[in-house]
């Protein structure tokens, strides 16, 4: 089927929807008229038609940007009309922002890297195909409509490209980072885009520790706190934080203001009175991240936490292999540095060796032992509910919500027995997940329902009255690539 044929299936499964064919204007008002089936059905192939679209518009951006480039002069095809470049045109084009227009033209020039070209011969119509690059699996993936080119974005610009500092050959590399593209895009459907971009960044830094180490220095040396007052005599401030005291000021933020975000509601009864005290404080949850600083501040180092942000005193877990760190498997560099990365639980940062062994220095160590599955060590039926050491232990191998889509963190979620405790249902951590208090909520009132067999991944079922398929739950932790590793584990961690 031609790229045109798949346009025009599309179209010709929206024109079922008589109801919007109409005039422009009366559209809002026969989109009103539809079902909640049908508005389900017309996204769906509206969202279809769209990804063609846009995957056309970039291929046309990225040939437009080659005739375009600095050797072409003022003769160039975007520059006969007055603009610069191609990403000038783009934006002026199609009304968007300078941001969009880079990225359509970027997914563009990907595209073009794996096309055919022409050789230089005396049979210039011979097509021979170019050398693939690496990222290929990820080009064809948005020509086959699997991905969309924000997607596409997502994945290229978090994976970036082999560096030099790699340690590892062209060859080795390419398959590294080809197999980390194809981990990305069998986990695209069931997350958001930020969180793809998150994970591909965390998969970059796995598969590169050296080059983790140089870029965790360069986002260091970029920390900033700038101070200003206004012609208003209001003082404002802006700070540009480090990776690790950026993620330590997230999760002292969330932690205070769990209850205003949905956190979870299974705690003792002096915590949830606090929690609904904090639930009704009239000020804004902006109001209530600033006082919390202030508090902060001013309490200096002899604060007591609980003074500060109630029982739950925020802090930041990090989660590595021992053998990374001690025993046979450590490695260092040529100045000592240890050559080693770990992750927050949620699978968004990534730290490179020096900064773990900082805190493994002046923090304390949980040692966690799973099955070859990465289930933590079960308690059986004698607690109702998890205990902190099963928490971490799900934390280590969910990295958060594991409803598809969702991007909460450990902190904000809830541990869900998917065999129901009053049935008969054990604690145990392999008949757990954690889940997000709207999630949870969500599954026991809306009869959905979570299965496992064995040591196979978790299942959602949707209630049978939607129609739809099963869905296997994924980890969004970088840990789950130990046990659930790409196809070619050996040649993606040939660098760790």
């Amino acid at each position: 089927m031609t790229f045109f044929e798949s346009m025009r299936d599309a179209m010709k499964r929206l024109a079922v929807f008589e109801e919007l064919d109409v005039d422009a204007a009366a559209l809002p008002s026969a989109v009103v008229s539809l079902s909640d089936r049908s508005v389900r059905d017309a996204l769906t192939e509206v969202v279809t038609l769209s990804r063609q679209v846009d995957t056309l518009t970039s291929v046309l951006a990225g040939v437009a940007a080659a005739r375009s480039g600095r050797e072409h002069g003022h003769g160039g095809l975007v520059q006969e009309t007055g603009h610069r470049t191609a990403v000038e045109f783009i934006r002026d084009v199609a009304g968007v922002t300078r941001g969009e227009a880079i990225r359509t033209v970027k997914v563009g020039e990907s595209l073009l890297q794996g096309a055919a070209r022409t050789p230089d011969s005396e049979t210039p119509d011979e097509q021979v195909p170019a050398e693939r690059p690496w990222h290929h699996p990820v080009d064809d993936a948005l020509l086959a409509g699997a991905i969309t080119t924000v997607q596409h974005d997502a994945i290229m610009r978090g994976l970036g490209h082999p560096a030099p500092e790699a340690g590892l050959e062209d060859s080795e590399a390419a398959v590294a980072w080809q197999a980390a593209a194809m981990q990305l895009l069998d986990e695209a459907p069931t997350c958001t885009v930020e969180d793809l971009a998150a994970r591909a960044r965390a998969l970059r830094d796995l598969v590169d520790p050296q080059g983790a180490q140089t870029r965790h220095a360069e986002a260091f040396d970029r920390r900033s706190h700038r101070f200003w007052t206004d012609r208003d005599g209001v003082r404002h401030g802006r700070v540009v934080y480090d990776p690790e005291m950026g993620a330590w000021m997230e999760q002292l933020l969330s932690t205070a203001l769990s209850p205003r975000r949905g956190g979870p509601r299974f705690v003792a009864d002096d915590e949830k009175r606090g929690a609904d005290d904090l639930a009704t404080d009239p000020r804004s949850n902006d109001q209530l991240a600033y006082d919390l600083l202030v508090d902060l501040l001013r309490a200096g180092a002899a604060a007591q936490h609980h003074d500060v942000y109630g029982a739950n005193q925020a802090g930041v877990r990090l989660v590595t292999m021992k053998d990374a760190v001690t025993g046979e498997e450590a490695r260092r560099d040529a100045f000592g540095r240890l050559i080693a990365t770990a992750c927050t639980d949620d699978g968004h940062l990534v730290i490179p060796g020096p900064v773990l062994e900082h805190a493994l220095c002046v923090t304390g160590t949980v040692d966690l032992t799973t099955d070859t599955a990465g289930n933590p060590l079960d308690v059986g039926r004698e607690l109702r509910l998890y205990t902190r050491k099963q928490r971490i232990g799900l934390a280590a191998r969910d990295g958060g919500c594991v409803w598809p889509g969702c991007d909460r963190p450990p902190q904000m979620c809830e541990a869900h027995h998917i065999d129901a405790w009053a049935e008969g249902g054990a604690t145990d951590c392999d008949r757990g997940v954690l889940l997000c208090r709207y999630h949870h909520l969500s599954l026991h009132n809306n009869a959905w329902r979570i299965t496992r067999t064995g040591t196979e991944p978790f299942v959602l079922r949707p209630p049978p009255h939607l129609g739809q398929e099963p869905i296997v739950l994924r980890s969004t932790s970088p840990l789950r690539w130990l046990w659930d590793p790409p196809p070619d584990r050996r040649s993606w961690r040939i660098a760790t």
